[in-house]
């Protein structure tokens, strides 16, 4: 009897080291406008971010090391004070999700957050806690984990990434009234509150059914049904059109476009005329200034 509860936890305790914190995350910092800063405060502050965004747990999911959710953040650092304790700058984020049976990685999110400003001094603690503002570059940096596990949860279940933009969302209530931009809901309709505020509310769940169908029932089946797999692509395309309809300047609904577009294109260069069409109209309806890139695919 002893030797089999050995077993068991020696079977568990194995099985826990392979799971691994959530995300497996890139990041750069550019910094070649900064003069009057010593150099190795940005090697310093990269290092901090990295350990900060992979080695702390955000949920209580379990991944294994294989599954870590592949992104980047680049930090372009155009401003700091005179003290060199505060910058200021824009960050780009970019999230990559594996395609079953393919070495290709999609692209899920690219955009850039131009509204990015903080402090950090070298060495310090990078201390977060949940509904707690301790400084602006923690909060950040976990309100972007919080949407990238929840947008990369979104493509493998409907609804999937509820938890996190929960999270994410308290991320924002948490830094309202401060003196940093980039929270506040009448500030712009373009920021971190209304990215949060877009994935939660009702009114554009579509976006996430096409999030779940265009990448689950969609790419994931294309390795082995190129057609099939393009046909229920195709059928996820009005979601984004019924969005449009509702409010065709919302700030969510214009991020998913601006990562899938060259995707889009490329899927549907191979279809047949009709699909081309009904293509067409959709994305040059609802992304009309690049409307002339989805015609492309009648010329191939």
């Amino acid at each position: 009897m002893a030797r089999r509860l050995f077993v068991v936890l020696f079977f568990f305790t194995m099985v826990k080291s392979l799971w691994s914190q959530e995300l497996l995350c890139n990041v750069q910092v550019q910094a070649k406008e900064i003069a009057g800063v010593d150099k190795t405060v940005f090697t310093e502050m990269k290092t901090a971010v990295f350990e900060f965004m992979n080695n702390r747990r955000w949920s209580n999911l379990n991944y294994l090391l294989s599954e870590r959710i592949e992104c980047t953040l680049i930090f372009t650092i155009t401003g700091a004070t005179q003290g060199g304790d505060e910058f200021n700058g824009t960050l780009n984020i970019v999230l990559q999700r594996p395609i079953y049976g393919t070495d290709y990685n999609s692209v899920v999110l690219n955009m850039i957050d131009d509204k990015v400003r903080f402090s950090y001094v070298p060495s310090q603690t990078m201390e977060y806690a949940d509904n707690t503002f301790t400084n602006n570059l923690t909060s950040l940096l976990a309100f972007y984990a919080y949407i990238l596990i929840g947008l990369d949860q979104d493509t493998y279940s409907l609804y999937g990434g509820t938890p996190m933009y929960e999270k994410a969302l308290t991320v924002v209530n948490s830094a309202q009234s401060t003196r940093f931009t980039g929270w506040e809901a009448f500030e712009s309709n373009k920021n971190r509150y209304h990215f949060a505020e877009n994935l939660l509310n009702s009114a554009y769940q579509s976006l996430r059914k096409f999030l779940y169908e265009y990448h689950r029932k969609g790419l994931d089946t294309m390795s082995k049904d190129v057609g099939g797999g393009r046909t229920v692509i195709a059928k996820s395309l009005p979601y984004l059109q019924e969005v449009f309809n509702k409010r065709p300047g919302l700030y969510l609904l214009q991020l998913m476009i601006e990562a899938k577009r060259d995707e889009i294109i490329n899927i549907f260069s191979e279809a047949s005329p009709a699909e081309k069409i009904e293509m067409i109209n959709i994305m040059s309806g609802i992304d009309p200034s690049n409307g002339s890139k989805y015609e492309r695919v009648t010329k191939r």
